[in-house]
């Protein structure tokens, strides 16, 4: 087991937390002093008061809570979001309102979730030519429904 060590800035009154044993993802809430309100289409960057130290080999992945998405339309603007084991800056949630309707996020609301996974940087090889395969360059929808 891998440990992340969590560093709280004054503006955070919780730390992140799973919810079920089995949750692959720990909560990350929104550490904001007064509610934010997202009109359609509207984005804000939301910020969670936590610094994090990642074990060398791992990534933070910030992403959106099923839950929000569903029933009001907020997700994250870049979908997964990585967090490199070198980052000390705070951990600031990118989120979006992809619905019609007016959505307030307020202050320690969950917003959004966090898993830490293992990583490999890849060692770059340059060639003049790929191996051959059946699907080629067929892209999307190329293998059909």
């Amino acid at each position: 087991m891998t440990v992340l060590k969590i560093e709280r800035l004054p503006h955070n009154k919780s730390v992140p937390k799973y919810q079920t044993e089995g949750a692959a993802g720990m909560d990350l809430c929104a550490a904001i002093e007064e509610p934010v309100t997202l009109k359609p289409l509207e984005r804000a960057l939301i910020p969670t008061g936590l610094k994090i130290e990642l074990e060398h080999g791992y990534e933070a992945q910030v992403r959106p809570r099923s839950g929000l998405s569903i029933k009001h339309g907020i997700t994250l603007i870049n979908c997964v979001g990585t967090i490199d084991e070198d980052y000390r800056g705070e951990v600031c949630v990118p989120v979006v309102n992809l619905s019609n309707e007016i959505y307030t996020i307020q202050p320690e609301e969950r917003i959004a979730q966090m898993i830490i996974a293992r990583v490999e940087q890849a060692k770059i090889d340059v060639v003049t030519e790929l191996t051959e395969t059946t699907r080629g360059a067929g892209g999307f929808g190329s293998t059909g429904k």
